[in-house]
């Protein structure tokens, strides 16, 4: 395979989380093909700074790949602002690119996947987005290895430059384009709570690139490829991280062969739409499963 997109790693202060992260990059077939960047974050508090500074001093040895470029901010610049920076300067550079995130461990056979499907789904307009993460969903045998739908997942995910040049960071133009159906389409039927997370967004109570992704994407009347079962294991919902709490709604177990099958048809598949909206609309649990996991996160 040639011409392999570039890999862009967003790291803070989990230097943990950040050695599996990439040592399960580097375990990937393609590894040692591939330029790989690292996007270190400032501290943003003193009581961060010797964790930033073990990360720091981990990234410094990293090798495996075909290149190794660092980097580093001196100030903080937050998820966010680190990701849509990091991503547009490899977009413009390379015309596409991957990303990951410092709690991710994923399958050897993922950047062949990201790269594969980059290729074969470079020239269809409508796909904005290829994802190597899923939901633990309940799924029948006949089920496809990879789909269409509307949602950009962003747990190891790539894409191209024609895409990102539709990002709109704007979250009062975004939000102004939006009436009652396109709300009801964007939350999975008011299943899931993106609607919820672009207030809070316009309110200052979160500070994600992600839902603002979502809404470009589904806008721009996009759809992204996503995978059935999921190449990716999320090792973040831990309580270590900035933007994560304790939580296990979302484990997975992580799909250990390659994928083969790609979507012929360039249309969202109504089927998985449905499979995960029925995860949505259950993934909290009964009232007991809630008690139990709200106790877990206030104790740690």
């Amino acid at each position: 395979m040639n011409n392999l997109a570039p890999i862009a790693l967003f790291v803070y202060n989990r230097p943990d989380h950040t050695r599996q992260t990439v040592e399960s990059l580097k375990a990937n077939h393609l590894a040692s093909e591939s330029d790989f960047f690292i996007f270190a974050d400032g501290a943003k508090t003193e009581k961060d700074e010797e964790a930033v500074k073990q990360v720091a001093d981990y990234i410094a040895t990293v090798d495996g790949f075909k290149s190794v470029n660092i980097v580093k901010q001196e100030k903080n610049l937050g998820l966010a602002n680190s990701v849509i920076n990091g991503v547009t300067q490899l977009s413009e550079t390379y015309g596409k690119f991957m990303v990951f995130e410092d709690d991710l461990i994923c399958s050897e056979h993922t950047l062949t996947y990201l790269n594969e499907a980059l290729d074969r789904y470079k020239d269809e307009d409508r796909i904005l987005h290829i994802c190597a993460s899923m939901h633990p969903l309940k799924l029948e045998d006949n089920m496809p290895e990879t789909f269409l739908y509307r949602a950009p997942h962003s747990c190891g995910w790539a894409s191209w430059k024609r895409a990102w040049d539709k990002f709109n960071p704007d979250i009062d133009d975004l939000m102004s384009q939006f009436d009652e159906q396109k709300i009801k389409d964007f939350t999975f039927d008011g299943k899931m709570n993106f609607w919820k997370q672009m207030n809070d967004f316009k309110n200052g109570k979160n500070n994600s690139w992600a839902i603002r992704w979502y809404a470009s994407v589904f806008l721009n009347k996009g759809l992204a490829l996503n995978v059935t079962h999921s190449l990716i294991k999320n090792i973040g919902h831990d309580g270590s991280g900035v933007h994560s709490n304790i939580e296990n709604t979302y484990d997975v177990e992580i799909y250990p062969k390659p994928i083969t099958e790609f979507p012929k048809e360039i249309k969202e598949n109504k089927t998985m739409y449905n499979v995960v909206k029925s995860f949505y609309a259950n993934r909290k649990g009964s009232w007991l499963d809630r008690g139990i996991r709200f106790l877990r996160q206030k104790l740690g």
